[in-house]
């Protein structure tokens, strides 16, 4: 039987590309895309993408004969579903196994914000230790601490926020059931009543830019902003400007609109973390999603039924 093509649109850590080749012919992009697809799009029947690039109208359109898009991420907004539906084509995700590695960086975010980590790093390496004290940083202890979207995520960094003393409210489309969290019902209450907060909520046509100037200008120059889930859940000029001009105390990002592309007015601020699209990027949690995606394909293509479906 000839093997079964998998497009892989992503990077993939050995373990991965070791595994999936054992099962599948391993297709990626050549330089001249039109002519790779000319000559493999009708063997393609698999697509692997991740948050950051995923399966779009116009690749679906250019493969005929594909049937399961499997995304390594929780994300889906790189994937047009519609499309997907249209055609009867499966998509799959990789939910759960990333939660803890995600809520930890968030915390990892906040700590290193407030604390001014990198900053002190940087002040003990340059010398500047001998001539005197580093400046004094802020408590994460006690903060309130605000979660936009309560979902697996938000949960767990509710959790986490929990242990340090952190009073926890949060925003979603509708209040969950049994938590003792504050809930609000738009986020600009949820921006007035906390000092952090913190974005975990999936990213559609109405989370988009879900945080705006009204929202940071009430969060204020003692706020702080950890963005964990997409960079277009916030209006990243309205978030530079508040930054630079001390607006905003500050901010930890994991994510951009424009990834790996950053806005060049933060690579010199001391009061913004800059780390690039990490939640999942440890060994344990990418072996995880990798078998899990594998997982999905062979189910489908052994009709069985879907590890994680989506569609």
């Amino acid at each position: 039987m000839e093997p079964i093509g998998v497009l892989v649109l992503c990077g993939m850590c050995d373990y991965f590309e070791e595994e999936l080749k054992k099962k599948f012919k391993v297709l990626k992009f050549s330089e001249n895309k039109e002519g790779f697809l000319k000559e493999n799009g009708n063997s393609i029947r698999g697509v692997i993408g991740n948050g950051v690039i995923g399966a779009s109208s116009e690749l679906i359109d250019s493969l005929p004969k594909l049937e399961i898009v499997a995304s390594h991420s929780v994300g889906l907004d790189k994937i047009d579903l519609k499309k997907c539906k249209e055609r009867g084509i499966r998509v799959t995700y990789t939910p759960d196994v990333l939660t803890d590695d995600v809520a930890d960086l968030a915390i990892a975010l906040i700590l290193t914000t407030l604390r001014k980590i990198c900053e002190s790093d940087r002040y003990v390496r340059s010398g500047l230790w001998k001539k005197g004290d580093f400046k004094l940083s802020t408590k994460f202890t006690g903060k309130s601490v605000g979660i936009i979207g309560l979902g697996k995520i938000g949960t767990a960094i509710a959790k986490r926020a929990e242990a340090f003393n952190c009073p926890i409210s949060y925003f979603s489309r509708s209040e969950k059931p049994n938590t003792n969290y504050k809930y609000f019902s738009n986020v600009l209450d949820l921006a007035a009543n906390c000092q952090i907060l913190v974005v975990a909520c999936s990213l559609n046509e109405g989370t988009r830019h879900i945080v705006n100037r009204e929202v940071i200008d009430i969060l204020g120059p003692q706020g702080f902003i950890i963005n964990i889930a997409r960079g277009l859940h916030i209006d990243e000029p309205e978030l530079v400007s508040a930054l630079v001009e001390g607006r905003l105390g500050g901010a930890g990002l994991d994510v951009y609109v424009n990834e790996p592309g950053i806005p060049e007015q933060l690579l010199g601020l001391d009061n913004v973390v800059l780390v690039p699209h990490i939640g999942s990027n440890t060994l344990e949690t990418r072996k995880a999603m990798a078998d899990l995606v594998i997982g999905n394909l062979e189910a489908h293509f052994l009709n069985k039924p879907l590890l994680t479906p989506v569609i």
